[in-house]
């Protein structure tokens, strides 16, 4: 069955649509003329205005951190007994420097925002999807996901998590009218390096994607039902690569560029 369709309609819900990729996704969404639920541990005001003037026929923001099963019943509550047209499941949290040294809170954090609250979000709305036997569900997986990330290795195994995920829901949805469309970036230009505290690190110092191009890539993926896309020339060949070369070489090749430039942890225990 063709599941290609030319825009959106209807009820789309972003999470962490503060800023970033998130806030283009929802821009290209509010472009088509769809309702938006905004979602985010940071304020929203900025972005709810910038989706208004991209032609959203309706906005809400919540500001709630979907890492806490409070924040994740929050937004479901919002969403109960809605219709969602997508969910663009974006909420990401990094975290750089060496894994041992790393604030363990901060760590858990990482897994509980970009695994936990991904995948609890995904089935209580997929389930409603699946039930209508129609939906599109975008998830921000990470070029990151296919490195083995030393120097970033929690935020890299948890969108290698992501990324496989994607793989698999979209094969026990494939004979339903519910889109699985993984969207995976390298470096782009967000706040999630200093959020990350890798400003000193080559990655975090090197020039980056623009969120607009990386949103509209995952964007137009998913309105083609494409199961995954790798936004950016030099990412396709970088994930290639990744594929062929040994991983002790990619985990050498990972830390050149996210291992900070000074000397002491960035979290000393």
């Amino acid at each position: 069955m063709s599941r290609k369709i030319e825009k959106l309609e209807g009820l789309v819900v972003v999470t962490g649509g503060s800023s970033g990729i998130g806030l283009e996704l929802a821009k290209l969404a509010a472009a088509d003329g769809c309702q938006l639920i905004l979602a985010a541990d940071t304020s929203l005001e900025r972005a709810a205005q910038e989706v208004r003037e991209a032609g959203a026929t309706g906005v809400e923001t919540l500001e709630v951190d979907l890492a806490t099963r409070e924040g994740a019943e929050k937004l479901i509550a919002l969403v109960e007994g809605r219709e969602v047209a997508a969910l663009f499941a974006n909420a990401g949290h990094g975290g750089g420097g060496a894994f041992l040294d790393q604030d363990w809170d901060e760590a858990r954090h990482i897994v509980e925002t970009n695994v936990t609250a991904t995948l609890w979000l995904i089935q209580r709305i997929g389930r409603e999807m699946r039930r209508r036997d129609r939906g599109h569900i975008l998830v921000t997986g990470s070029l990151a996901g296919e490195l083995p990330g030393a120097f970033q290795l929690v935020y890299n195994s948890s969108k290698a998590f992501l990324n496989d995920f994607c793989a698999g829901l979209r094969n026990e949805l494939k004979d339903s009218g519910v889109v699985v469309s993984c969207l995976m970036p390298g470096a782009t230009e967000t706040e999630f390096f200093e959020r990350a505290h890798m400003e000193d690190t080559k990655v975090g110092q090197q020039d980056k994607a623009d969120p607009a191009k990386v949103a509209w890539d995952g964007y137009s993926a998913l309105l083609r039902d494409d199961d995954s896309v790798v936004s950016g020339f030099m990412n396709k060949v970088q994930a290639l690569f990744a594929d062929i070369l040994p991983d002790p070489i990619v985990a050498q090749m990972h830390r050149r560029m996210a291992e900070p430039s000074r000397a002491e942890p960035a979290h000393p225990a």
